[in-house]
């Protein structure tokens, strides 16, 4: 078992940054891919970005890219997502997973973990 706890929500303005944490216990944190989803009122939950174990790969949902970077420290056993450049669309909550990695890659499904949820809103 892999125990996820998501921190760093909160209320900020169009083109403020904020920073998400991921704080995982249990089971080997270094041996799972690590994501980041949203889910906004009323929408299905969407893939926002996702790292290999290692953190050597990663990859973006299109509406994020070049604003928000995903990353990790398996020393601390954390995975956070940095969002620059925030817009009210980004409003939602956001969650991390955790998936067991055997290619050192990232994923977009498959989550077997998951955090209980940081709420993020964006005003314009």
């Amino acid at each position: 078992q892999l125990q996820l706890v998501e921190s760093g929500g909160g209320l900020v303005q169009a083109g403020d940054s904020l920073r998400l944490s991921c704080a995982a216990s249990g089971r080997a944190f270094s041996s799972n891919a690590m994501g980041w989803f949203r889910q906004a009122p009323g929408k299905e939950r969407q893939f926002v970005a996702a790292t290999s174990r290692s953190g050597g790969m990663s990859h973006y949902a299109d509406s994020v890219k070049g604003r928000f970077t995903i990353s990790r420290d398996n020393a601390k056993n954390m995975a956070y997502l940095q969002m620059n450049s925030l817009k009210p669309e980004d409003t939602a909550v956001y969650y991390c997973a955790a998936r067991y990695d055997s290619r050192d890659t990232y994923y977009y499904t498959g989550y077997e973990y998951w955090g209980q949820g940081t709420q993020v809103t964006v005003s314009s």
